[in-house]
């Protein structure tokens, strides 16, 4: 069950939402025509291969722990 706030109900906070998305989008363009072709998609493989190698350290880590509490 959801509570409305306050803000949900008054018309000005919506406008500003909106006024807040639309400029978060445009600022947003404004980035990825200030950066070189192909930097958005180096740096979306990079962050998951910091991703993979992260899931693989807790991998580890528990197999680590599984080794440990069936020793024990």
């Amino acid at each position: 069950m959801e509570k409305d706030t306050e803000h949900e109900k008054d018309p000005h906070f919506e406008e500003a939402r909106q006024h807040m998305k639309a400029a978060r989008e445009a600022m947003h363009k404004t980035y990825e025509n200030m950066l070189p072709p192909g930097f958005t998609e180096n740096r979306r493989k990079a962050r998951k291969e910091i991703l993979m190698a992260v899931r693989s350290m807790l991998d580890a880590a528990i197999e680590h722990v599984d080794k440990v509490v069936k020793t024990d």
